[in-house]
């Protein structure tokens, strides 16, 4: 059995990342999902929060010299296929770039805006879910500080 599997991390705006994997643990839309070498094929809808990523101890490639690196991801899909896993993610912003003051004000502004008073419920919906992708963000700026705040 293999020992890593490759993944592709994919935005709209680039592709972020192909590297050589031992793990992976994605947030999909009902909670989160591990994915290891030789995992069964699969798809699966992401959801809202840290994407972790476990490096692969290849010592003749710079970007992969073991480790881990997180993201945050916001929607997308991934798909495992033949020991490559395939995220495609509306977004991902690597966790070493957000702040937890940042995120704390985005959950703030967030929060200011009384749902209650909104009239339509698609407005209503599209609050609730700033409001969860903010908390997500800084949940994750503040995993990713208790860390060690390192890659």
């Amino acid at each position: 059995m293999a020992k890593s599997f490759r993944c592709k991390l994919i935005t709209p705006e680039a592709q972020v990342l192909d590297a050589p994997l031992s793990a992976a643990v994605l947030p999909v839309w009902d909670g989160s999902m591990g994915v290891l070498p030789g995992r069964a094929p699969i798809v699966a809808k992401l959801g809202i929060g840290e994407l972790r990523l476990d490096f692969a101890d290849q010592a003749d490639r710079e970007a992969a010299r073991g480790g881990s690196r997180s993201f945050f991801v916001d929607g997308g899909f991934a798909q495992m296929v033949e020991n490559t896993l395939t995220i495609l993610a509306s977004k991902a912003i690597p966790a070493e770039s957000l702040t937890e003051a940042d995120a704390q004000a985005e959950v703030a502004e967030a929060e200011s805006r009384r749902i209650e008073e909104i009239p339509d419920p698609a407005e209503r919906d599209k609050v609730r879910r700033e409001r969860e992708r903010a908390r997500q963000k800084l949940r994750v700026a503040r995993q990713f500080r208790a860390r060690g705040g390192g890659i």
